[in-house]
């Protein structure tokens, strides 16, 4: 089984949009994909506003909103928190368990974690901790004004001292008019970070299916990510 962790440098920096426009441009290319957020805060998983409706349908995976993600909570927390607050603390058995479930359904997945990749999810255990345990080389997802390259660069060193697989980066949102910060962000991150940027997407004005799809294959280099996908066959 093939498939990639996409995680973030934080919370809202477009994580969902990167791996719901991936799975759907690889669809597109005749790549059996699927999608996995095993944890969801503040939002219903089939609210059609959902990360886990926007997956599913730009997907267009079989899978039920229930499999794609098995844990929902109520408050817009960290995984962990809010399910504390509801009684509902997650073991990293339980999630796994899900996984076993579908990771079979398709031959490629693209599995989405919750905020940073040091996000507490459940008892004892942070987003970090699940990638190591699912084994998948992660992308991740940065925000491109001023102050991204302190957080990219520790969430990079993070990973690599745990040995967890980069595939790269893509920074994401950028603005019409960039400053300065914007415009020197990427290669400063890839020459520091060590770490190819896979592209620099625009900030949608709409966020439409076609538009995310568009962004996708305009400005992130998915050629390199199906040959690391080949490569791993």
């Amino acid at each position: 089984m093939n498939g990639f962790f996409v995680t973030g440098t934080d919370t809202d920096v477009g994580k969902t949009i990167i791996s719901s426009g991936l799975a759907a441009v690889l669809k597109e290319k005749e790549i059996d994909v699927g999608v996995f957020k095993p944890l969801l805060s503040g939002i219903s998983r089939e609210d059609p506003e959902s990360d886990t409706s926007l997956l599913k349908e730009l997907s267009q995976t079989s899978l039920s909103h229930q499999e794609i993600t098995p844990f929902q909570f109520n408050n817009p927390l960290a995984p962990y928190v809010a399910g504390k607050l509801e009684g509902k603390v997650v073991k990293m058995e339980e999630i796994v368990t899900y996984w076993e479930k579908i990771r079979e359904k398709h031959r490629f997945f693209i599995v989405e974690g919750a905020g940073g990749i040091s996000v507490p999810l459940g008892e004892g255990f942070l987003v970090s901790d699940l990638i190591k345990v699912l084994k998948l080389p992660i992308i991740i997802v940065a925000r491109p004004n001023l102050g991204t390259f302190n957080h990219t660069f520790l969430t990079v060193q993070y990973a690599k001292s745990l040995n967890i697989p980069i595939v790269g980066i893509v920074i994401n949102g950028i603005n019409d008019f960039p400053g300065l910060a914007e415009k020197t962000n990427p290669d400063l991150i890839e020459k520091l970070c060590g770490v190819p940027v896979l592209g620099v997407t625009p900030k949608l004005k709409e966020m439409t299916k076609e538009n995310i799809i568009k962004m996708v294959k305009d400005h992130i280099a998915v050629n390199l990510l199906i040959n690391e996908m080949e490569e791993v066959k």
